[in-house]
């Protein structure tokens, strides 16, 4: 893809996002993510020790992408908060994902306190990317307390059931002044594809690369779907209609 969209300001090359959970070992997290093409790597910094083994993982991406650290288990502002200062302290950013889960089985947010925690978050100089649902008010709230993006779920977290509303997706994309990146639900390329074409700028994927067969033939189809879906946006879709439209004149037709 030869355009670029920018976060906060800063170019990015790459319209995947990928996390780095759960992939079978640390070469084929590593060799998923070349493919994919990522410059942004999101990682949750409540679950790696940042000096211990995990820590060589730092070392492996830090040079080599941006590191968007998550509050990924943060079920309050309090604890979101500290964990962001944590990451920032530790990984010298302050860029940062913020998810604040309201429900443990369902893993939806708290959107109540997600904004309360994006606003206390961008006073203290965060450049937040909230994950959300799909309420286009609510990303609304989001960007207008200073969220440098917004992360809409497309269906529950590691489900692969990709879009199931995408009308509220390409509202959201719509009406936000800020980037709107797809977050959680994708589970192969097509979903991703979708994405763009409804007006995503960006999708950020875990489980669907890490989880399948082939992490790495999973990411180069993620890279391309994204591709596919960006240009057939750019390209504009045909009207959908309710009848048939002959793709041939008919006039001056034989024996008519």
């Amino acid at each position: 893809m030869t355009d670029r969209f920018e976060i906060a300001g800063v170019p990015v090359g790459s319209r995947l996002l990928m996390g780095t959970a759960g992939y079978p070992n640390r070469a084929s997290l590593m060799a998923a993510l070349e493919a994919g093409g990522a410059e942004i790597v999101t990682m949750s910094v409540r679950r790696i020790s940042l000096d211990g083994y995990e820590g060589s993982l730092v070392d492996d991406l830090g040079d080599r992408f941006r590191l968007l650290p998550n509050t990924a288990g943060c079920a309050t502002v309090r604890d979101a908060v500290l964990t962001a200062e944590l990451a920032r302290e530790a990984l010298g950013t302050n860029w940062l994902k913020l998810e604040l889960i309201g429900d443990r089985d369902t893993l939806y947010p708290d959107v109540e306190q997600l904004v309360r925690a994006a606003t206390e978050l961008v006073d203290k100089g965060f450049a937040v990317l909230p994950y959300t649902n799909d309420d286009p008010i609510t990303a609304r709230k989001l960007a207008d307390v200073g969220c440098v993006a917004v992360m809409p779920l497309g269906s529950l977290i590691g489900s692969g059931n990709g879009i199931e509303n995408p009308r509220a997706i390409e509202r959201i994309c719509t009406r936000s002044p800020v980037p709107v990146i797809l977050d959680a639900g994708v589970g192969t390329a097509s979903d991703a594809c979708l994405a763009l074409e409804l007006g995503c700028s960006a999708v950020l994927v875990n489980t669907a690369v890490a989880k399948a067969n082939d992490p790495v033939a999973m990411a180069a189809a993620l890279r391309h779907g994204i591709e596919a879906g960006r240009l057939a946006r750019a390209a504009g879709r045909i009207p959908k209609r309710d009848f048939a439209e002959p793709s041939s004149p008919q006039l001056g037709l034989i024996g008519a």
